[in-house]
């Protein structure tokens, strides 16, 4: 939460009232946000932390509750892509990765956080994306496979902890302009398609900060009214717009290639 739709929504989150705790994995990281944060007269506070890491997990877990009393909400949003690249070209090391940090990482979390907000009340959140409906996504397949997940677990977490004070959500962000789209690493193989993520941007895209401030009635609304939701910030007419800017940049030249 120190970048990116991390920080985007730890922004919005303190501007309407929440006393925030970023983490990263690096203290560098976390300590920039959180005085970049002070600086604009927002409350925050943060520790480093690897989310593929059990004991990394509970040390943010137990120190927050530590140092602020209690936690109302949680947002598991870490997460990695590979790429814009095919299978075989992936290493199983970086296999490994993308599901230790994107799945493990946030069932980690769960475990802690299910049984604190039956007891205690909250709100938890996990960040699913592109692939999420089990759709098929050409040289994604790994982070897909992983949000096809996030998925699965939030809707399942949902069900078994129904008539208890806990609200479990998944948010969809579609294509928000971060460093997770302009670094994007290309296979050589898909040269020819390198920018086409661009035009897919322009027309899809949702801007940061909006991310931010549509995730805050989301943590905010009462524990346990409704769960098991998976919210998209891409459809209605920001989704007929972008269908519509698609066909037209692929007629005109503009978009030879498939995104």
């Amino acid at each position: 939460s120190t970048r990116g739709i991390g920080r985007s929504i730890a922004e919005a989150c303190s501007r309407a009232g929440a006393i925030v705790v970023v983490s990263s994995r690096t203290d560098g990281a976390v300590d920039d946000a959180v005085h970049a944060m002070a600086a604009s007269g927002l409350r925050a506070c943060g520790m480093s932390a690897d989310v593929s890491a059990a004991e990394d997990v509970a040390c943010l877990f137990e120190s927050t509750v530590d140092l602020l009393g209690r936690i109302d909400a949680w947002v598991n949003n870490a997460g990695i892509s590979l790429g814009y690249r095919p299978l075989d070209e992936c290493s199983a090391e970086e296999l490994r990765s993308i599901v230790d940090i994107n799945v493990t990482g946030t069932l980690l979390a769960c475990r802690l956080l299910v049984p604190y907000f039956a007891e205690h009340g909250g709100v938890l959140l996990n960040m699913s994306g592109r692939g999420y409906r089990g759709e098929a996504t050409p040289f994604t397949a790994a982070y897909a496979a992983t949000k096809t997940a996030i998925a699965s677990i939030t809707r399942s977490i949902a069900a078994e902890n129904k008539g208890r004070p806990i609200s479990v959500h998944a948010l969809v962000p579609g294509m928000v302009e971060t460093d997770f789209y302009r670094d994007i690493e290309v296979s050589p193989r898909l040269e020819h398609a390198r920018d086409n993520w661009r035009y897919a941007m322009d027309a899809f895209g949702v801007p940061r900060e909006e991310v931010g401030e549509r995730t805050v009635p989301i943590l905010a609304q009462e524990p346990g009214r409704e769960t098991g939701r998976i919210y998209s910030l891409i459809g209605g007419r920001r989704l007929v717009r972008g269908i519509a800017l698609m066909s037209w940049y692929r007629m005109s030249g503009k978009l030879p290639k498939e995104v």
